[in-house]
């Protein structure tokens, strides 16, 4: 097959790029640990990639110290293969820490890894390690790019134990999205494995090496999108076993046994979650494995987001609570905040409580307020009715109030109470999905977090690109809706959204087999879509059919798009 030959490749490679911005010097002794190539590629293991072929040109003579078009100062050579070097450097004009990879203007690849860091540089995406530039100069070509100090490689991870659930969620979840878009803008990274992952301090996964790397060492795949979505399923693997998914060990991993093919991920160790066991199974479905429960196998990065949408969402731990023993002893909670702390043996004196007023001035002070008190009071309540009455009156209803429309009676409206989404699913009627994989961000309780459309060249209808694009929200059991509410990260324009009552996460019909319940627009950023008769359901189908014209961002440029940060129903 195709793919096994750069899967090979995969195995016996244990290198990785380096990554992202520092404070120049001060961060060398953190950033190259978690930063630093280990690369053991032998001529063996590239053959049939075109890698050997390149190798005879010899890399330049660089050291520590020499500048790069006076910027570039080359601190610490972290890999040397092939042809080619990599090095920690420093930028001195923007004082930071960066990455750079040096080859010889006449090795036969260089034109392909000029190629390669361009286009990866348009793809502008911050899930990817940014390559910063891309030079050829006095007989060189150079790639900079960033170097994360405060990011530790899935390998380093790795050494310790597999990933924890939630985490091993989250890491598939963003890579698979991430691949998605590249691959999107046609760009494949074709060397993704443990040392091209990196999560942030922040908890954020980024993936380095976006076509540079396999531009580097001369591989290529007839099938990218499959290459990609196998060595996704091979970290997924990796996070939930702490075992490479092939016979050979790499990256630090041992390989699984010799002659048993490849088992599921909860066969190699106990407890390991299911679902997501399948979910790396059908991934790597690609290389001749089965699935292991008669799933469908994904051959594509965006085939894995739809099939991580399909799971149920997996949250994070709950945070350790702290027993009431442990805070309980301190001096705040005992009432000692600011005094002195009592001396062992000796005795503490109890201070006496102040003395009541018992003269005569006193006693005639305590009725005083007294007075006041019920005189506040009744003057208070005597307020407070009046301004009901009259409110009454300038209803036309004598003080009782009514329900909306023709129920009309001495019954008071109950008030809206939130509906708890249980589950979501992006509903596509045509065409491509939207960011399947964020639908979770809508209904997270974190506005920051938000579920995006593409961008459109026209707007702010979306026909006849699409019908429109939105999500399918469970509510658990049949529940009465009267509003909806949503967040939306741009304002501009007319942002239309409508409701449907349907039958299922994935609806039997399409919209015109679906009842609309509500419709709004709105130029802002907040929406309330009301249901103007009481329905009864358990799946909402919300549809958006004109965005707003909205500027570039770190995930796309200028157009017709939207983005959904909070969602809350209301019954």
């Amino acid at each position: 097959m195709a793919d096994r030959s750069t899967a090979a490749v995969d195995v016996a490679d244990n290198s990785g790029e380096q990554s992202l911005t520092a404070e120049a010097d001060q961060s060398t002794a953190d950033g190259v640990a978690n930063n630093r190539e280990r690369d053991t590629d032998s001529d063996e293991a590239q053959g049939g990639t075109g890698a050997t072929a390149a190798g005879k040109a010899s890399p330049p003579e660089l050291h520590s110290g020499h500048k790069l078009a006076r910027r570039y100062r080359l601190e610490e050579c972290v890999t040397r293969l092939d042809g080619f070097s990599s090095w920690r450097a420093v930028d001195e004009k923007l004082r930071r820490a960066v990455g750079v990879h040096l080859l010889p203007a006449d090795h036969s690849r260089a034109r392909s890894v000029l190629a390669a860091a361009r286009s990866s540089a348009l793809l502008g995406d911050p899930r990817f390690v940014q390559v910063l530039d891309a030079v050829e100069e006095n007989d060189l070509v150079y790639v900079v790019h960033e170097w994360l100090p405060d990011a530790t490689e899935l390998t380093t991870l790795l050494a310790s134990g597999p990933l924890e659930v939630y985490e091993a969620y989250q890491m598939v979840s963003q890579v698979s999205a991430a691949m998605a878009a590249a691959h999107r803008e046609g760009l494949a990274h074709l060397r993704l494995n443990p040392n091209a992952v990196l999560r942030t301090s922040t908890g954020q996964w980024r993936i380095r090496g976006l076509a540079v790397n396999a531009a580097l060492r001369g591989i290529s795949s007839d099938t990218p999108q499959r290459t990609d979505t196998e060595s996704i399923g091979a970290l997924l693997y990796a996070a939930l076993t702490q075992r490479w998914p092939y016979e050979s060990d790499a990256y630090g991993l041992s390989g699984l046994p010799k002659d048993i093919g490849l088992i599921a991920p909860d066969q190699v160790r106990a407890g390991v979650h299911r679902g997501l066991s399948e979910l790396a199974m059908r991934a790597l479905v690609n290389d001749g494995a089965t699935a292991s429960r008669h799933e469908s196998p994904c051959t594509t990065p965006e085939e894995l987001v739809k099939a991580i949408s399909e799971m149920p969402r997996i949250r994070p731990p709950e945070p350790a609570f702290t027993a009431p023993s442990d805070y309980q002893r301190t001096t705040y909670q005992q009432g000692t905040y600011g005094r002195q702390a009592p001396r062992p043996g000796v005795t503490q004196a109890v201070p006496a409580p102040p003395p009541p007023l018992q003269s005569r001035t006193g006693k005639a002070l305590k009725w005083a307020v007294s007075a006041l008190l019920i005189a506040a009071l009744g003057l208070g309540s005597w307020q407070l009715a009046d301004a009901l009455m009259d409110r009454g009156k300038s209803d036309g209803t004598n003080g009782t109030q009514t329900t909306d429309g023709d129920d009309k009676g001495s019954k008071g409206t109950r008030p809206a109470k939130p509906l708890t989404v249980e589950g979501a699913q992006e509903y596509v009627a045509k065409g491509e999905a939207q960011a399947p994989a964020d639908v979770a961000n809508t209904y997270d309780g974190d506005d920051s977090t938000y579920w995006r459309t593409k961008r459109y060249n026209e707007g702010p209808t979306l026909a006849p690109y699409k019908p429109g694009v939105g999500i399918v929200y469970d509510l658990g059991s049949a529940k009465n809706i009267s509003a909806a509410s949503l967040g939306l990260r741009y304002a501009g324009d007319n942002t239309t959204v409508r409701l449907y009552a349907t039958d299922a996460l994935s609806p039997s019909t399409g919209i015109d087999g679906m009842k609309e319940i509500g419709t709004a627009t709105t130029s802002g950023t907040s929406l309330t879509v009301k249901v103007p008769k009481a329905v009864k359901t358990q799946f909402v189908l919300l549809w958006i059919t004109a965005v707003p014209s909205a500027p570039a961002d770190g995930y796309s440029s200028a157009g017709y798009k939207q983005a959904i940060t909070d969602v809350q129903f209301k019954g």
